[in-house]
């Protein structure tokens, strides 16, 4: 049953609110067709059950936990707050759930801490129209939304540049992918907004809008405030859902205030339930562990739980309950602590990167300071790319970063990998995380006697 359902199957909470959540009927047209053949797993939809009190299950073919080799876990868990490092052990019956299988969804425990994360984070809370799962990394489950919506021939609306590792996605299903391109503020509402009222009578407007609102991989802008209530206007409008892919949320170091999430600001909006949600906790806790959740309309939800039953059954019981002894052992508070320092930590690495680039790239390069994220997302001024007019070709980083720049030892990823189109760019994308300054300082010194060359000026310049 639903988070947000009492035990008569009816929404309960905020009158004024729930008035506003879009029914479930709404979302029969973004249902895609696969999605509408997918049937249940037998065995797995009636899982639940098996914790009603004083129920005997005969159901599923379980291993016996007799058999399992591991007996005891124990880990060090480092406190936000004073730094000291406190042993952290899982109970027996924690060890026996983590080691077992559990539902599609996710465990339960789980869910309700992640439920309330969500309204600490965004004030968002339960019986408010939507719901939670997890699942194996927020690419997981963007891959099982995406084609939980889209057909053949669907047209997606992706803010690019984008994301490198979604396009294949989209690709795969046969979407028709439309950039909306953006700038230091955010996504371009205005270009959006032109694009969809200028949109052929004769095709279908777009289903989705796909955007990651925080340290956009790879620009590292966050799209401010105004643009995201833009947004949310155009959704209304023209009737697309937004896909708000957010893995730097909590990575945010920016100057300014940390604008809302779309999630928390459709909460006011006339219609409550176009925001499909992607959080993941894979960049502060551990990116091995493949933390991600989705908080979305409940049949969104419901789609993406039956593809999980269809494909992988579950997410790995194991990592759930880990996270969770994690999570309640700090708690909310603790966790924000945590994550602060994160995004402390990564201000830090960006500000020495930023340094290096004045140092080597000043005058061969242009940028804007990512207020969020990994990365820095710079252009190249290469041969052409100063030429006036609007025509003028502004040149290719393709062969500069994936020959030159690689033969001499410094490895990143050209712009154009980051547009659907796949057109020319001279744009570069560079991951501050993990480098020490004397590695950053090289890689950058190196690629300048690069750009010198191809600009054919000599490297003691």
């Amino acid at each position: 049953m639903s988070n947000d359902l009492d035990t008569n199957g009816n929404l309960h909470g905020d009158s004024s609110l729930l008035s506003r959540v879009l029914p479930k009927s709404f979302y029969e047209p973004f249902i895609s067709d696969l999605t509408k053949r997918r049937i249940e797993d037998p065995i797995r939809a009636l899982l639940p059950l098996e914790d009603r009190p004083g129920v005997i299950s005969l159901l599923a073919g379980k291993p016996n936990a007799d058999t399992f080799p591991i007996t005891s876990l124990q880990f060090t868990l480092r406190d936000p707050l004073t730094n000291e490092e406190v042993p952290v052990s899982l109970s027996e019956d924690e060890l026996a759930r983590s080691l077992q299988y559990s539902g599609s969804k996710g465990v339960p425990d789980l869910l309700d801490w992640l439920i309330g994360l969500q309204e600490f984070s965004h004030g968002r809370k339960r019986g408010e129209g939507w719901d939670l799962a997890f699942g194996t990394g927020s690419s997981d489950l963007i891959y099982k939304a995406v084609n939980a919506i889209l057909n053949s021939g669907d047209v997606a609306l992706i803010e690019a540049p984008v994301y490198a590792g979604v396009i294949p996605m989209f690709h795969a299903i046969g979407a028709e992918m439309l950039e909306v391109g953006g700038d230091q503020y955010g996504i371009d509402a205005k270009g959006l907004r032109e694009t969809l009222e200028n949109w052929p009578t004769d095709k279908p407007k777009p289903k989705v809008l796909y955007t990651v609102p925080y340290g956009c991989n790879p620009t590292g802008v966050t799209s401010t405030l105004e643009r995201r209530l833009e947004v949310l206007e155009l959704a209304r409008k023209h009737n697309f859902l937004i896909l708000e892919d957010d893995p730097y949320y909590y990575l945010y170091f920016g100057d300014a205030p940390r604008p809302p999430s779309y999630f928390e600001l459709e909460r006011d909006q006339p219609e409550v339930g176009r925001v499909i949600r992607f959080d993941s906790l894979s960049k502060v806790l551990s990116s091995g562990m493949r933390i991600g959740f989705i908080s979305a309309p409940q049949p969104i939800i419901d789609a993406v739980v039956l593809h999980t039953m269809n494909s992988n059954l579950q997410p790995p019981t194991f990592t759930q309950v880990l996270s969770l002894r994690m999570l309640k052992f700090w708690g909310y508070d603790k966790l924000r602590a945590h994550v602060d320092r994160v995004a402390e930590f990564y201000r830090t690495k960006r500000d020495v990167f930023e340094g290096l680039m004045h140092k080597y790239l000043a005058g061969l390069a242009e940028w804007n300071t990512p207020e969020a994220g990994m990365f820095f997302w710079f252009k190249l001024k290469l041969p052409g790319s100063e030429s006036s007019g609007a025509a003028a070709d502004e040149g290719d980083s393709e062969a500069v970063i994936r020959t030159e720049a690689l033969e001499h030892g410094v490895l990143a990823l050209p712009g154009t990998v980051f547009h659907p189109s796949g057109r020319k760019t001279t744009y570069v994308r560079a991951s501050f995380s993990l480098l020490p300054e004397d590695q950053v300082e090289e890689a950058l010194r190196r690629l300048r006697e690069v750009i010198l060359r191809t600009r054919g000026e000599a490297a003691a310049q």
